[in-house]
């Protein structure tokens, strides 16, 4: 019986490189890092009212994300006019997907309606406490808000101490002041004073990736890198 016949040295040389080639996309698949998620949960300001939804805050921090590398999608679930009691209601419905962050933006609402400030506390613990009980091991960023005085003074610094209170509670991260640089300057504002004009969330956001970049850093290593 005769022997096949050789391949051509060139075809031999194509198929080795195809090989070559495949081999170094299926190693770069592997030590890809997974992607994980972000889920803002928020009110008017995450929802971006007033601007185009690629100009609210939640997006421009999924480009900060794109831009440094770290494989997180940005989930916005910020509903206008949601209060920290709305927010807790959702939580059910949110965390049937499996989060790795949760930014919580929630309880301006409740000090722009004067609530009682024990129960947007109580909300606020309350969500976390749901959030880990499925996600034990995830981050928790809080959103520090603030509100005017005209509510009254105690009310207002009330207000404000429950956001660093919970997160030294409940070891989460703390963006001091969401809109800080932004409310109550008219140019960065809507006509309404209160929603960020695009410039407004590009400052937010900045604000925000201030303490949200060492988080996704963090918790983008591998879990035998964080013990």
């Amino acid at each position: 019986m005769s022997s096949s016949p050789s391949l051509p040295a060139s075809i031999v040389r194509s198929l080795a490189l195809a090989v070559a080639l495949a081999s170094a996309l299926l190693l770069k698949a592997a030590d890809a890092p997974a992607r994980r998620t972000v889920v803002v949960l928020g009110d008017s300001l995450a929802a971006g009212y007033g601007v185009d939804p690629s100009e609210a805050f939640p997006a421009l921090l999924q480009k900060k994300a794109e831009s440094a590398g770290l494989p997180f999608t940005i989930i916005n679930a910020g509903v206008s006019g949601d209060t920290t009691a709305g927010g807790l209601r959702r939580m059910d419905w949110l965390l049937k997907r499996p989060a790795d962050v949760l930014l919580l933006e929630l309880g301006g609402n409740d000090g722009l309606r004067g609530l009682a400030v024990p129960q947007t506390r109580s909300n606020l613990v309350a969500i976390i406490g749901k959030f880990r009980a499925k996600a034990p091991t995830a981050a928790v960023v809080i959103a520090g808000m603030q509100v005017p005085t005209n509510m009254g003074a105690d009310y207002a610094q009330a207000f404000r101490a429950v956001f660093p209170e919970v997160a030294k509670e409940q070891n989460a991260a703390l963006v001091p002041f969401l809109l800080e640089s932004v409310g109550g300057i008219a140019e960065l504002n809507l006509a309404d004073q209160i929603h960020p004009t695009p410039r407004g969330h590009e400052i937010i956001a900045s604000n925000v990736w201030v303490v949200l970049e060492p988080v996704l850093r963090k918790a983008a290593l591998p879990a035998t890198a964080t013990k």
